[in-house]
């Protein structure tokens, strides 16, 4: 991608990110619901950080920070760089108010315009790049952390309007795949994180995929069998996990029987059977799945069923749980520097996902993605793809 052409999609993505903070007020912008989020602000202000950090500091000419205290305070867990501010107390950043962060916003990318115009170097043009991967990250979190914050007032404020589309869900099929021996990871066509490289060989036994995803109203037939009561579905941990937070039906969901309801970006909306499940977690997936009689995917029969081109809905609705826990491929190396601990330290106690999701913003996605979250993770857009074995 040339000089040019990278600061057109820099100026996109850095739009974008504004236009989805547009509708919040000052008070919706600065509140954290929970350790795992963070609020719309420090979202905002973290994105330039990286840009002012990683290029910025680097290459610009005569470099000096917009504000040398954001260095602390926008980190979020780069220990090369130096201290950071907790993550559990990001809501008690009431200074600097949110009118600073725009302005740090546009700071930032007038002197990164500027830096197109003046150098074109390989390594500077990889960076930005990973830069706006990064913030098309960011965009999801922002829209996640949102829906977790508004399902926590007693208002259940929408955050845009939203009219439920009634359409009934794909019929499920079995798509059969025999057992060989398959590449996956990234191919080195367009970007990659490093956590999708080195692209390896795997040999995979005969199984087979569904079609689409698990819809609400066949979960809420798990619920209505007693699936959450009876522990013979669960892995114990998550059992524990169940008992210990009182779980009986998905985070957003109110209700039930045939009154469920489910909180969204659009508000409290009528449960609609058909649409894909989302917000559950590997628990509840794993549990769903057994089940069901089924089993979930490994993220390299995900990828080799993906690549295939066999399923519908892989990137649009929710990402899907994988029976992968999210571990280095053959030949892994972590990158230097800072940058290199983008992904490479956080490969213990988590599971793969694959897809994308309704929030994953445009163009972000591809068959290679590795996400990943711990197993009680349930505040993103998770849902769940069946496999068994052929």
């Amino acid at each position: 991608m040339s000089p040019s052409e990278l600061s057109q999609r820099f100026r996109s993505v850095r739009a974008y990110t504004t236009t989805l903070a547009a509708p919040l007020s000052t008070e919706d912008c600065c509140v954290q619901s929970m350790p795992d989020a963070s609020p719309t602000k420090w979202h905002l202000a973290h994105t330039t950080w990286f840009f002012e950090t990683f290029v910025l500091e680097r290459w610009e000419h005569g470099f000096l920070p917009f504000d040398p205290a954001f260095r602390v305070l926008f980190n979020s867990y780069y220990n090369a760089v130096g201290e950071k501010h907790p993550r559990a107390q990001r809501g008690l950043l009431t200074r600097p108010g949110l009118d600073q962060v725009r302005a740090y916003r546009a700071d930032v990318d007038a002197r990164m315009q500027a830096l197109f115009e003046s150098s074109s170097e390989p390594e500077l043009l990889a960076l930005v790049e990973l830069g706006l991967q990064h913030e098309q990250q960011h965009q999801e979190l922002l829209l996640t952390d949102l829906l977790h914050l508004f399902s926590r007032n007693p208002l259940l404020p929408a955050y845009q309007a939203q009219t439920p589309v009634a359409r009934p869900a794909p019929s499920l099929r079995w798509h059969r795949f025999a057992g060989d021996l398959t590449e996956i990871g990234h191919s080195g066509e367009g970007f990659g994180f490093d956590n999708e490289l080195p692209r390896h060989s795997v040999y995979l036994q005969p199984f087979e995929i569904a079609s689409r995803l698990v819809t609400n109203g066949e979960y809420a037939s798990f619920i209505a069998a007693g699936g959450y009561a009876d522990p013979v579905h669960w892995l114990a941990e998550g059992w524990d996990w169940c008992m210990a937070q009182g779980r009986a039906q998905p985070l957003y969901w109110r209700g039930e029987g045939l009154a469920w309801q489910e909180f969204t970006l659009g508000g409290l909306l009528a449960l609609n059977p058909d649409a894909p499940l989302t917000h559950v977690s590997y628990y509840e997936a794993d549990a769903f799945a057994r089940w069901a009689k089924a089993r979930l995917p490994t993220e390299s029969e995900w990828e080799r069923a993906a690549t295939a081109g066999a399923l519908d809905q892989l990137f649009s609705d929710a990402w899907q749980w994988t029976a992968s826990s999210y571990a280095a491929y053959p030949g892994f190396r972590v990158g230097p520097g800072a940058v290199g601990e983008y992904n490479g330290k956080f490969m213990v106690n988590q599971y793969v996902l694959r897809g994308g999701s309704s929030a994953t913003s445009p163009g972000h996605s591809r068959a290679s993605y590795r996400n990943f979250f711990p197993a009680g993770a349930c505040w993103q857009l998770s849902g769940i793809r069946l496999a068994r074995d052929a």
